[in-house]
C-alpha cells in the first residue's frame, strides 16, 4: 500500500492557539494539543500539524518546512516573506475583528503626530516594519525590540510604542493614547508557493480554506424555518433581512408555503415577533455550524 500523503500545517502557538483550534473544530477537524509537544494530533491522516509562533510562521512556510500555516499578515510584512496568500480569516483571540498596530504615547505627553517623535525611542515587537514606516516618512527614530509588557515602557524606557490592539482597553488601562494606526491585520491562511503548485496539496489547502471560511461565516448567524399562507408571502418576505433570498417551498396544502433563511442572531428577537404579526406560523430557529457562501 502506498504511504498516505501529508500536508504539513502550521498552527499558531500562543495567543491565537486556542481560537485557531476552536475554529478548526467548528470546521470539522479536531486538533489535540497536549502537554509540551509541538506536534498536536489531528483527526485527519492527511494532515500533520506543528505548533509554531505566529511571528515565525511565514518564514517556515516560505522555506518549505511547512506547506501551509496560519499567521497574521502583519508578520508576513514584518519578515517580508514570499508566500501564497490563500485566504483571509477574520478571527482573533477576543473577537471577529481585525487587529491594529498603533503608535501610542503617554496620555500627558506633548506628542500629537508621528513627526513629533523625531529623535525619540520607539519600543515594539514589530521592529522591521516600524523602521520602514518611519524611514518612509523621513522621521529619524530609534526602534528597539520589546520582549513584552510593551505598554509599561513609556515614558521611562521609551518615548512611544508600536503595539497591537483589538479593543484598545490595555492601552487605556496603561494611560496611553493612540496617535496613528500603522496597519490593520488579520489572520491569513498562507501556503508555500511550490507546495501550492502541487495538485494534491493545493486541493487539500483549498478545502481547508473553504471549511474554515464556512465556520467563520456561520458565527453569529442562525437558520430560520417558518410557514406562511401564499396570501401573506410578500408581507413575510419583507420582514426577513436574509443573507440571500429565502428558499420558498410548496407545502401539501396548496394555500401554504415553507420558508427557510439565514439571518444574524442579534436580529432574531426583533424579527420573530414581526414574522408572527405578518402571519407566519411554525417558526423554528436552529443553530448553524457552517455557511458556504
Amino acid at each position: 500500500m502506498s504511504e498516505t500523503k501529508k500536508l504539513k500545517l502550521g498552527i499558531p502557538k500562543g495567543s491565537l492557539q486556542d481560537a485557531t483550534i476552536a475554529l478548526f473544530e467548528r470546521a470539522g477537524w479536531r486538533i489535540f494539543a497536549n502537554g509540551r509537544s509541538y506536534f498536536p494530533s489531528i483527526d485527519d491522516a492527511e494532515i500533520e500539524c506543528m505548533l509554531v509562533r505566529a511571528q515565525e510562521m511565514a518564514r517556515y512556510v516560505e522555506h518549505g518546512a511547512l506547506d501551509a500555516g496560519l499567521t497574521g499578515n502583519d508578520w508576513v510584512l514584518e519578515n517580508q516573506t514570499d508566500v501564497e496568500f490563500v485566504t483571509s480569516l477574520t478571527y482573533s483571540k477576543q473577537s471577529r475583528q481585525k487587529v491594529k498596530w498603533v503608535l501610542a504615547v503617554p496620555e500627558d505627553s506633548p506628542f500629537q503626530k508621528p513627526e513629533d517623535l523625531a529623535g525619540k525611542i520607539i519600543a515594539t515587537e514589530l521592529v522591521e516594519f516600524t523602521k520602514r514606516y518611519f524611514a518612509g516618512r523621513n522621521i529619524p527614530v530609534t526602534v528597539e525590540f520589546s520582549w513584552g509588557a510593551t505598554e509599561v515602557k513609556p515614558p521611562t524606557l521609551a518615548d512611544a510604542i508600536v503595539e497591537v490592539t483589538e479593543t484598545g482597553s490595555s492601552l487605556r488601562a496603561n494611560r496611553l493614547r493612540i496617535i496613528e494606526t500603522l496597519m490593520e491585520s488579520e489572520t491569513q491562511l498562507i501556503a508555500n508557493k511550490t507546495a501550492y503548485k502541487d495538485q494534491w496539496k493545493r486541493k487539500k489547502i483549498d478545502n481547508i480554506s473553504l471549511m474554515l471560511n464556512a465556520a467563520i461565516a456561520a458565527q453569529g448567524r442562525v437558520g430560520l424555518m417558518l410557514n406562511a399562507r401564499k396570501a401573506d408571502l410578500q408581507k413575510v418576505i419583507g420582514v426577513l433581512p436574509a443573507l440571500n433570498s429565502p428558499t420558498v417551498s410548496q407545502l401539501s396544502d396548496a394555500e401554504w408555503v415553507a420558508l427557510n433563511t439565514i439571518l444574524d442572531e442579534a436580529l432574531v428577537r426583533e424579527v420573530i415577533p414581526k414574522l408572527k404579526a405578518a402571519g407566519a406560523t411554525g417558526i423554528v430557529e436552529y443553530p448553524l455550524s457552517k455557511v458556504v457562501l
